[in-house]
């Protein structure tokens, strides 16, 4: 027999996340070592668990979702989606509207498969959350990657998306909140987005996972809200603010005009029937979860767990010579910046490896989130304090050590 080989629609795919840093943290474990995992965006091994009154309704449902639901989920479900939405000003939004799936991740795929033409380009920032990316490649389209700048709030350099648009250019992904920055965009921002659809006929993609996950003043703004009159998909769900991600219950609500927009629906619904339907019991926790109290809120105000824990973290990342962190906005990352004079790094993948293997720490470096330049690192704020305190020092130490074998 012939050996098996990869498709070759492989050939561009990454997803460095869980590539080969994610094997040497494997290997040193089965060598008896414990990692500090500074990596993972799954809150439920930090402690941070869904509230029991969700969990509960699952339950009390299981024997009813033995069948499967309607393959673009339960009418209830997808009742108290629009529901949800209604109560942010977005009236536009129908139960036919909601398509759920086994997570966002499940359904980024599925939407982009049922939109892109081999050679299409979709506009997406970077940094990025790298699923776009290879799904993006996965569907036969071609990933242009827009900046977001480090020194504007991590912002969208609308001048660079425009520039970045070509006759080939169908859609552009917004992640707001955005993973890994945690930068929120204002209003102005998205009006700008919206525009640039407007000109140039282009669907928009919006991400917004994280968008009960804001500290301080920060005011989540649905790109639904201002762009009515285009077509927009918004993407949801409840793996980050109601902490299960493991249950896999996400959504995606498409708006804009039904008859331009029919076609696309039709495929959809193609491709939601040919996977037969999403997992049943978590779709069971969608109700109780959007009408429920909102424990994330507690988690995010002042002296609430995760608003001290970034303050904790972006203060002693700071504190580390050659070492900027801004604080983010929202959702559950930190994105700091190593200057380059002081730690002339050339390959930060390897420099991660490095510091897993002499700190036994893992983070996320910053080129897999298709940043260009080998100075950042990914920071998860998800580990109590006295871990995130154990984290910055690993990282502190291995650091100084760079620095002392640097040339004078």
């Amino acid at each position: 027999m012939n050996p098996m080989q990869r498709s070759s629609r492989l050939s561009e795919v990454r997803y460095d996340l869980r590539g080969p840093v994610q094997q040497v943290a494997k290997q040193l474990e089965a060598e008896g070592h414990s990692i500090l995992r500074m990596n993972l965006g799954d809150p439920a091994p930090f402690g941070l668990e869904a509230p029991e009154s969700i969990v509960v309704d699952m339950v009390h449902h299981l024997r009813e979702a033995q069948a499967y639901s309607d393959s673009k989920g339960i009418f209830s479900a997808r009742t108290a989606i629009v529901q949800f939405y209604q109560t942010r000003g977005l009236m536009q939004f129908g139960v036919e509207d909601i398509f759920i799936g086994n997570g966002v991740s499940e359904l980024i795929s599925m939407t982009l498969q049922a939109f892109l033409e081999p050679g299409d380009q979709v506009l997406i920032p970077s940094p990025d959350y790298p699923l776009w990316t290879a799904s993006v490649l996965l569907s036969g389209g071609e990933a242009v990657h827009y900046a977001c700048n480090d020194q504007e709030n991590w912002w969208p350099d609308m001048a660079d998306v425009e520039a970045k648009i070509s006759a080939r250019t169908r859609a552009i992904v917004i992640i707001n909140p955005n993973n890994p920055t945690g930068a929120v965009y204002p209003r102005h921002i998205l009006e700008q987005f919206a525009e640039l659809a407007r000109k140039h006929e282009l669907v928009l993609f919006s991400d917004e996972i994280y968008e009960k996950i804001l500290y301080e003043d920060a005011v989540h703004i649905h790109t639904a809200a201002v762009a009515p009159d285009l077509p927009v998909l918004t993407f949801s769900g409840l793996s980050k603010a109601y902490r299960m991600p493991g249950y896999r219950a996400g959504w995606v609500a498409v708006s804009g005009n039904r008859t331009a927009t029919a076609g696309y629906r039709e495929a959809l619904e193609l491709l939601a029937s040919l996977r037969l339907c999403p997992n049943v019991p978590a779709q069971h926790a969608i109700q109780t979860a959007l009408g429920g109290y909102q424990s994330i809120e507690d988690l995010v105000k002042p002296g609430g767990r995760l608003r001290v824990q970034r303050d904790l973290a972006c203060r002693l990342l700071n504190d580390i010579p050659g070492v900027s962190c801004i604080p983010a906005a929202g959702a559950m990352y930190l994105f700091p910046r190593l200057d380059p004079a002081i730690y002339p790094i050339t390959d930060d993948e390897q420099l991660v490896i490095d510091l897993l293997r002499s700190q036994k720490i893992m983070i996320s470096h910053g080129t897999a989130f298709h940043w260009p330049a080998p100075d950042h690192f990914r920071f998860v704020i998800l580990p109590r304090e006295a871990e995130i305190r154990d984290a910055v020092d690993r990282i502190a130490t291995f650091l100084g050590q760079l620095r002392a074998q640097a040339p004078a």
